[in-house]
């Protein structure tokens, strides 16, 4: 997780110190940025070129996104991330559910900490990822009721679950084998004219 961390922001700053390819989306005029804001580089770009964010994601594990957008996050039915939990707790689950909050901390400043000196440093002026998080215009999120436990959004949160999903799919020959590593993708913002 750390050299995740790391490289995401090495490759953040290259990105942002790009001096040609930030002209020329200075120079662009874009209406607005669809970013993921997990590695939160396009939120920078965002603020960088002072345009309306949209945030496509499943979730920001630590729960910053609840954090950011202001979202009721009650601990009594909302399981956290990794918790393993359901949203029918018996009191200990609760207070087990309640403690991976305190571990969520952690993990946020740990992940989002390389990013926030990152967007202090190219920004100019003090600044954390949350409060970049905090400007978000609107969030998509790959959320499901039928498959995800109930919790509650705020207005401009919204639910768009299966959008990733085709329907209408086709065998693959048996000598392929497909392998998920999402973690080892690219991570890519959009820009909308």
């Amino acid at each position: 997780m750390k050299k995740f961390g790391y490289l995401s922001a090495v490759w953040c700053e290259h990105l942002l110190q790009n001096k040609e390819l930030m002209r020329y989306l200075e120079e662009s005029k874009f209406d607005a940025l669809l970013t993921d804001p997990v590695v939160p580089c396009g939120v920078i770009l965002a603020e960088h070129l002072s345009l309306p964010s949209v945030y496509f994601l499943r979730g920001i594990p630590c729960g910053l996104d609840f954090e950011a957008t202001q979202c009721p996050n009650p601990a009594s039915y909302v399981p956290r991330a990794f918790s393993q939990l359901t949203d029918r707790m018996t009191f200990l689950q609760r207070v087990k559910n309640l403690l991976f909050d305190t571990q969520n901390l952690f993990l946020c400043d740990f992940a989002f900490d390389p990013f926030s000196k990152l967007a202090s440093e190219f920004l100019q002026r003090e600044v954390t990822v949350l409060d970049l998080l905090r400007k978000a215009s609107v969030w998509l999120l790959r959320l499901e009721f039928v498959l995800d436990y109930p919790r509650p959004l705020m207005p401009n949160i919204i639910p768009i679950g299966g959008v990733n999903l085709n329907c209408a799919h086709k065998e693959l020959p048996q000598q392929i084998v497909v392998i998920g590593l999402p973690s080892l993708l690219p991570h890519y913002i959009f820009l909308h004219r």
